[in-house]
């Protein structure tokens, strides 16, 4: 584990080893490494919020200048045909779901079918793969990000 989680209480550090291990699964296209490492997800919903942070951390250093809706179709589509590859369980309304939500414009109540906390903390992990793809900084750091995030938040609620 990496020494930048060593301050975290015990739930936000096994959060963060769960869903390393689960991205790095699916990185590696291990599906039984990620069935495992994604139903540990999917056992804390404080997970989506840990994993929402990194996704919308992703969006922002890969889209310094905005997103339109070019671009998340782009996203989507890339994250869904790369996991598709390995993952036929794989859907593509799930994945938006995660994108809206890390952008804080999804509206469960607006949604017919939302997705259960398990079928997020199935693709989350993808999605997260996916976005790390493009980018050189280790996900390790993108945790870090998303954990001082969270707690700055909470400190001021």
């Amino acid at each position: 584990m990496t020494g930048t989680w060593r301050h975290l209480p015990a739930t936000a550090r096994a959060i963060a080893v769960t869903a390393t291990t689960a991205v790095a699964a699916a990185q590696a296209r291990d599906a039984e490494a990620y069935d495992e490492a994604v139903s540990g997800l999917a056992a804390d919903e404080r997970s989506g919020l840990v994993l929402g942070g990194v996704v919308r951390l992703l969006l922002e250093e890969s889209h310094p200048d905005g997103l339109t809706g070019d671009d998340i179709r782009q996203v989507l589509t890339h994250c869904v045909q790369e996991s598709v590859r390995w993952r036929a369980d794989v859907d593509p309304h799930v994945v938006l779901v995660l994108l809206a939500g890390a952008l804080g414009v999804y509206d469960p109540d607006g949604d017919e079918s939302p997705p259960d906390a398990g079928a997020l903390a199935r693709h989350a992990p993808l999605l997260v793969a996916d976005l790390l793809a493009a980018t050189s900084v280790p996900l390790a750091d993108y945790l870090a990000a998303a954990f001082a995030e969270i707690e700055r938040t909470e400190r001021q609620d």
